[in-house]
């Protein structure tokens, strides 16, 4: 049975996917391995990928943009996954935190935290491409007060939307499951 082994920064977007893949992807079981930050990340990489004993493994790596080039930093997890012996691994970014995927969904923000004037800001210019926000997760704690990373993630698990989230790395990312998905056929692990 295939894995799909999911190599993420930290311990919020273990509990954002946590609770939001099996919803999208029901029947599909993924192992969600959080990291102590994105160093923590990618010095794992190699020796996770080298010494995962169950074959058919499928890797993704998610990691934060924050100030790095998207492109390069995606070719740089990219190497590190060949250097390990696994080109086919996917790397997804999250543009520029995980929180922008969620400010990407304002009426899941809304609904999450319990404030409906929060849907109001889907037009505002700013919200309309949320993968620009440079710091997401201080929006959060403007519109949120009180927001934690954590429980943040737990809370928008249950709301966030794919066909009105406005994000493009948050489709991607989704795009990129379906793929590793498609890709091990019938035998990727069910619940």
């Amino acid at each position: 049975m295939t894995e799909l082994v999911i190599l993420l920064e930290e311990a919020s977007m273990r509990d954002f996917l946590d609770g939001l893949l099996p919803r999208l992807f029901p029947g599909v079981s993924f192992i969600l391995i959080p990291h102590e930050g994105k160093t923590d990340l990618e010095r794992s990489i190699p020796r996770k990928i080298r010494g995962w004993r169950k074959p058919g493994a499928r890797f993704i790596i998610v990691r934060d943009q924050d100030s790095a080039d998207c492109f390069d930093l995606k070719k740089k997890l990219l190497a590190l996954c060949s250097r390990a012996g696994r080109p086919d691994s996917i790397v997804r970014i999250a543009c520029h935190e995980l929180e922008g995927w969620y400010l990407g969904d304002l009426d899941a923000v809304a609904d999450a935290f319990a404030n409906q004037k929060l849907r109001l800001l889907a037009k505002k210019a700013k919200y309309r491409n949320p993968d620009a926000i440079s710091t997401p997760s201080n929006v959060m704690v403007t519109l949120v007060p009180g927001f934690g990373k954590v429980s943040g993630a737990r809370a928008m698990a249950t709301h966030v939307q794919p066909d009105r989230n406005r994000s493009r790395s948050f489709q991607v990312f989704l795009r990129g499951i379906e793929r590793a998905i498609t890709e091990a056929g019938d035998s990727v692990a069910t619940r």
